[in-house]
């Protein structure tokens, strides 16, 4: 069933390609001092290497697509009406499990608050999927999901050609490798319109900052963690080279 673009923009509430910049707002609103619009400014110098703006960005982006992507291949395993979605659905969740247990490895490491939720928006796409039937489950998730990785994809390759941090570098790495596996699984489903698609990509509509940045998480709150389903083979899914830092050097002794 094809996708019209009115259902795409209204799916995506006018904004999940500018998604990439939701974290740039994230940092003020954790009380981060001089926080900038200057995605080079160094904040911080750590045993991996100097740490961005634009790295933190990163870290709490990636944290944040899981926190959607990763119930919405859920949704694809129980609701999509043929073989390619539900295994689309598999990647997802397999994928962004691993994700994310990079991101939570190393924000303590790098000093970085993640998310606990998804931004209103991301929220927002999640609703959408649960409350579409069939075949129109099937295309919406198809194409807005290739949209959202779409769009990402040129942001990892920035990061992991300019950061100096290590383990900014792993993610990023990671990210690469998870994201095009879910950009051919959504192409695999044999349901992206490719025209709308692309010109939701180059033409993306614009939000308030408010809808597109993921809620401070409360202090003290436990972490949330994407997980593997007990039983669900992962086999055939690419999850990428993790993000871990590495051991601390052992103290001298005498």
């Amino acid at each position: 069933m094809p996708i019209s673009r009115s259902t795409i923009g209204t799916a995506l509430v006018g904004g999940t390609l500018t998604v990439t910049l939701a974290a740039l707002a994230y940092p003020s609103m954790l009380g981060v001092q001089n926080a900038s619009t200057n995605q080079s400014r160094v904040i911080a110098n750590t045993q991996w290497g100097q740490l961005t703006e634009a790295d933190r960005n990163f870290v709490v982006f990636v944290r944040s697509a899981g926190l959607w992507e990763g119930p919405s291949g859920q949704l694809a395993m129980e609701k999509g009406t043929t073989t390619a979605v539900r295994e689309a659905g598999r990647h997802l969740v397999i994928g962004h499990a691993a994700l994310d247990a990079s991101c939570r490895r190393i924000a303590p490491e790098l000093n970085i608050t993640i998310p606990n939720q998804p931004t209103p928006q991301q929220q927002g796409f999640l609703e959408k999927f649960k409350s579409d039937t069939g075949k129109q489950f099937d295309s919406d998730l198809a194409n807005i999901l290739r949209v959202t990785h779409g769009s990402i994809f040129s942001t990892i390759a920035k990061i992991r050609a300019t950061t100096e941090n290590t383990l900014v570098r792993q993610l990023a790495d990671q990210a690469n490798d998870v994201v095009l596996d879910h950009i051919e699984m959504m192409e695999k489903t044999e349901l992206v319109n490719f025209d709308q698609v692309n010109n939701m990509e180059t033409n993306p509509p614009k939000l308030p900052s408010s809808q597109v940045t993921p809620p401070v998480p409360q202090p003290g709150a436990p972490v949330v963690a994407l997980t593997v389903p007990s039983g669900l083979p992962t086999d055939g899914v690419p999850t990428g080279p993790t993000a871990t830092p590495p051991p601390s050097p052992t103290p001298t002794v005498g």
